[in-house]
């Protein structure tokens, strides 16, 4: 079995590390901020001083980091990934990147004579906890398939999407119908809650006719018990919302519903609400009704 490096164990990436020391996985981990390891330690994982000493000793690395940035400082840091990459090596970046950074990371690790695969994932953090994941991949297929083993051990499907920079861009479209659809399911419950309906009842409508939605599954029983506890966080939802649209913009793609999106969940971000679950973006709605959805 190849040694596995596992880089950024916040929500999703404890879970997923987690996951792959349960499959008998020899696995060394480190995290930007410190103090996150304890639990993985107590499952067998080795900790690492930085992010080089991880992939000194590891066949892969897999990363699941918050934005661009802190993923440029992981890999291009003075004892960043870069520094300590083996040849031979494959790097599966699971960060929410642009596609434009996956490709010249991409570029950067074939310089080491590695292989990269940018391979985002959903399922939320409920997935990365039951290992059912699903990886949209971009990279060279037979990498891909030259690790299925270490990406089923953390998730239940990989969908191969093309070349480097694929399953970045895959996941920021996919993200901007999540945001899209969370933002339109809170309002018409918002709209619901002003015209005096139950919401249970309401939410069973909306489960069991055509708006339906895995949002509506997911949030709409946290926006009635008031439950914000993070999921998927309402700043990473508009990070992505923002990656999108400049996506979009390169593109010269009308989008209009992304911005509008966007432009709420910003307003979430502002009264304070970044650190709870996107499903916050109700208590917005809530103070523009006057009343508890």
């Amino acid at each position: 079995m190849p040694t596995i490096g596992f880089i950024g164990l916040g929500t999703m990436g404890a879970p997923m590390a987690a996951n792959l020391l349960r499959k008998n996985y020899a696995v060394t981990v480190y995290n930007r901020t410190p103090g996150k390891a304890a639990e993985l330690i107590g499952l067998g994982a080795k900790e690492a001083a930085s992010p080089r000493k991880v992939a000194e000793s590891s066949d892969v690395v897999v990363t699941i980091i918050s934005n661009d940035s802190a993923v440029e400082e992981v890999f291009y840091g003075e004892e960043g990934i870069l520094s300590g990459l083996k040849p031979g090596a494959t790097v599966i970046d699971s960060s929410t990147i642009s596609g434009d950074l996956a490709r010249r990371l991409a570029a950067s690790v074939a310089e080491k004579g590695a292989s990269f695969l940018d391979a985002p994932v959903t399922g939320s953090k409920d997935g990365a906890i039951a290992g059912t994941l699903l990886f949209m991949v971009g990279g060279d297929q037979a990498v891909v398939e030259a690790n299925r083993d270490v990406f089923l051990a953390m998730g239940r499907e990989i969908v191969y999407m093309g070349a480097s920079g694929s399953g970045a861009t895959a996941k920021l479209c996919h993200n901007a119908i999540v945001g899209i659809n969370a933002a339109g399911l809170i309002e018409g419950m918002a709209i619901a809650a002003k015209g005096g309906l139950n919401m249970e009842s309401f939410l069973r409508v909306v489960q069991g006719g055509g708006a339906a939605s895995k949002q509506a599954d997911l949030k709409g029983v946290k926006v009635i018990g008031g439950d914000y506890s993070v999921q998927f966080s309402l700043a990473l939802m508009l990070k992505d919302l923002k990656l999108g649209s400049v996506l979009s913009d390169g593109m010269s793609v009308p989008t209009p519903m992304l911005e509008v999106a966007k432009s709420l969940f910003q307003a979430g971000q502002a009264k304070g609400y970044g650190e709870e679950d996107l499903a916050a973006l109700a208590k917005v709605y809530e103070e523009w009704i006057g009343k508890k959805i």
